[in-house]
């Protein structure tokens, strides 16, 4: 059972046949592969023979033998020769081939095509796209399911859970999709962790060929046990380093990006709302998915608003905003997010107790612009006050964006 993935076909639909290399991006087993099935699904449906579409996963040993030599180009070119009209080209995790930036733009000059690619390294990517396709393609970043679309894939498969019970569930297990279609909580935890080692091992350890994997799961585990903490690469060095463990900032720092190049983490800056600055001193960062986090963490403090946080940044993600930290002053800000010309400022909590109502909205209020302000909690009361906006977290993650 397979739920289509409207967020993401919504933003890639306009671009179907436009000449533009859709470039999908995400953690490993997020989703991509579907996604490309569902968008080859549309365009057969306006007409497009099955045959025009020449999908390839490069994971799969079956093209391991077109990853180097410009074998690629020969085989699609070789293919397309076969039939009239367009050819859709559709190449999964093509960072695994060799001068795969060089292929898939000579493609995009030689033949008829509309391409679409996947890949797990974000920088990678970039820095490749950058340099090579610049003004050529589109990206769209795909993360698991949102809590809507696990909610979705819970009733497909038939079983039940009230809305409360399933988002336990998720912010304990996350939105990998594959473990919705687990038998039990023991197989699931078993995915995740052995998901995480791929990741891990495939798209950090391997790729920048890490000797010291230990001081790698040391630095990893401290993040995620630290979700939602404004911190810098000195201070996890200095943590290390008091725990006995020999690591140098400028190692930490490469760490910290590779981790973020596989999408384990995801930073988001801190922004001075007064100054308008971006501030480079600290940042906070946040799973790629909860699930995987929870698998893997050292720590058993359960800080359930730091998991409701990570859930907001995920979910305003995936609808297409850029996060960042807002400082006022002395007061934090837990995100503003940004999408075009939309500016939201967002406060997070578990629960909101007296203390936190001044705090929460209190923050808020000292900000002097007129965009909307929301507070997002478990709360089910509403407590909206002087047009800032409470949303209790269920409703807000279920809601159309």
């Amino acid at each position: 059972m397979v739920i289509t993935r409207t967020r993401y076909l919504k933003k890639i639909i306009p671009f179907i046949d436009k000449n533009l290399i859709k470039v999908l991006t995400g953690i490993r087993r997020a989703g991509k592969t579907v996604l490309l099935h569902q968008v080859a699904e549309i365009i057969m449906k306006r007409g497009v023979k099955r045959e025009n579409i020449i999908s390839i996963n490069m994971e799969s040993m079956k093209y391991r033998r077109l990853a180097a030599g410009g074998a690629l180009y020969d085989y699609i070119v070789e293919q397309s020769k076969a039939f009239e009209g367009r050819t859709y080209i559709m190449l999964d995790e093509v960072q695994d081939v060799k001068d795969w930036q060089l292929i898939v733009n000579s493609l995009r000059v030689d033949i008829d095509c509309d391409i679409y690619i996947t890949g797990s390294n974000s920088t990678l990517f970039a820095d490749e796209l950058a340099s090579h396709l610049s003004g050529r393609y589109v990206r769209f970043s795909v993360y698991p399911f949102s809590f809507a679309e696990a909610k979705e894939i819970t009733r497909e498969i038939g079983a039940s859970k009230s809305d409360d019970e399933l988002f336990a569930d998720y912010i304990k297990y996350g939105g990998m999709p594959q473990r919705f279609y687990l038998p039990d909580a023991q197989s699931v935890e078993s995915y995740l962790f052995d998901l995480f080692d791929a990741v891990a091992n495939r798209d950090v350890i391997s790729r920048h060929s890490i000797r010291d994997v230990s001081a790698l799961r040391r630095v990893t585990l401290f993040m995620l046990d630290n979700i939602g903490n404004p911190f810098s690469a000195r201070k996890i060095t200095g943590a290390m380093v008091s725990r006995g463990i020999k690591i140098t900032t400028p190692t930490v720092q490469n760490y910290i990006a590779w981790l973020s190049e596989a999408f384990i983490i995801h930073a988001a800056a801190r922004y001075d709302i007064k100054g308008k600055d971006i501030l480079t001193s600290t940042e906070k960062y946040y799973a790629g998915d909860l699930g995987i986090r929870n698998i893997v963490k050292s720590s058993e403090k359960i800080d359930l608003s730091k998991l409701f946080e990570n859930v907001v940044y995920l979910e305003m993600m995936s609808r297409g905003y850029e996060m960042q930290v807002g400082k006022l002053d002395d007061l934090e800000i837990d995100f503003i997010a940004r999408r075009g010309n939309e500016k939201i400022y967002i406060q997070v909590a578990y629960a909101i107790t007296d203390e936190d109502e001044a705090r929460e909205f209190g923050n808020l209020e000292m900000i002097g612009d007129n965009y909307p302000k929301w507070v997002i909690s478990n709360d089910r009361i509403d407590m909206s006050r002087g047009g800032i906006i409470h949303k209790n977290i269920i409703d807000f993650l279920l809601e159309e964006s």
